[in-house]
């Protein structure tokens, strides 16, 4: 499977001007011919709390007809990152995914709320896991804070979840955790992680970039820099099943005994 993640500097508040970016890097990333194309955290409005009720997406429509139509254009799988979506005067940060004929093949409400960046003030949280399949293979999308919970990740790789894509706005002074993090989960999981994160500022923040695609082995395969960038790389799926049958984790597991 080739992806490609798509780094950007989210225009603050300002979902017309993302929606051109993300169209523009689609097309490119669309060249290459990947299998899978994975987009950053919040994308169409970066961290605009506040406003966030005025200008999120109703029920998250107008980005479903947008990626979709980039989908089925391009017959690329889109793991569309997250975008504020709201319902009934609630917001939630929902991750969107499409497959090649621009069909919703699944969708993720963030579950765990970053009360450093006030999340919790604005959003709601979500209350169901993020599997979802992508050309025959079981994925999970994940949301930036979630990956400082392992026994969320493992919720869904012992449900035989073999890739984790995650979309983060992930600030640069936290750079190190998020490397470490993410390397963590891989090997702990025994599963590709592919992380798009976001680059450049917001007016309280600067993004750590850094987007990576990581082995079952914990080995980084490819990593951005700070810059705006399309990170692409290959992830071979049977190698998830070589380190499982290894060191078989998952069957010694005893969850009984961890509650």
């Amino acid at each position: 499977m080739r992806v490609s993640l798509i780094q950007f500097d989210i225009a603050f508040g300002n979902p017309e001007a993302n929606y051109a970016v993300v169209e523009k890097y689609i097309h490119a990333a669309a060249a290459a011919k990947p299998d899978c194309i994975l987009l950053p955290e919040l994308w169409t409005t970066g961290y605009d709390l506040t406003r966030l009720k005025h200008i999120a997406d109703p029920g998250g429509q107008a980005t479903l007809t947008f990626i979709a139509s980039l989908a089925r254009r391009y017959k690329v799988n889109i793991v569309a990152g997250s975008v504020a979506s709201s319902t009934d005067g609630n917001v939630t940060n929902r991750m969107l995914v499409f497959n090649r004929e621009g069909e919703l093949a699944g969708e993720y409400n963030k579950l765990h709320l970053f009360r450093l960046m006030d999340e919790h003030l604005y959003l709601q949280p979500g209350a169901a896991k993020g599997l979802f399949p992508l050309d025959g293979t079981l994925c999970a999308g994940l949301i930036c804070y979630d990956i400082r919970f392992p026994e969320w990740v493992r919720a869904h790789t012992a449900q035989g979840a073999e890739v984790l894509f995650i979309s983060a706005e992930w600030p640069l002074p936290r750079l190190a955790h998020w490397r470490a993090l993410l390397i963590s989960r891989a090997i702990e999981n025994q599963c590709f992680v592919v992380a798009c994160n976001r680059t450049g500022n917001d007016p309280a923040n600067t993004f750590a970039g850094h987007s990576m695609i990581i082995d079952p082995w914990g080995d980084i395969i490819c990593e951005a820099g700070q810059s705006e960038e399309i990170l692409s790389g290959e992830i071979d799926l049977h190698k998830v099943r070589e380190v499982r049958e290894q060191i078989p984790i998952f069957s010694d597991r005893r969850p009984h005994m961890y509650e």
